[in-house]
């Protein structure tokens, strides 16, 4: 979880970052940027979160 919370830490900076990037230059490039880190942040979140569902099944 500890890792999850980094990832979304993370994740929020950047895209806010390109957000206010692109208000202040109009480059479009920007939100590309923060449109696909924020695609690949949650690929890694539902792919962490999967894991963490086969580990409570394979205990049970």
């Amino acid at each position: 979880m500890l890792l999850l919370r980094i990832v979304g830490v993370l994740t929020a900076i950047v895209i806010g970052a390109g957000i206010v990037a692109y208000l202040l230059t109009g480059e479009k490039r920007y939100l590309g940027v923060s449109a696909r880190v924020a695609k690949y942040a949650l690929i890694f979140a539902l792919v962490v979160l999967a894991l963490m569902f086969l580990e409570r099944i394979v205990v049970i």
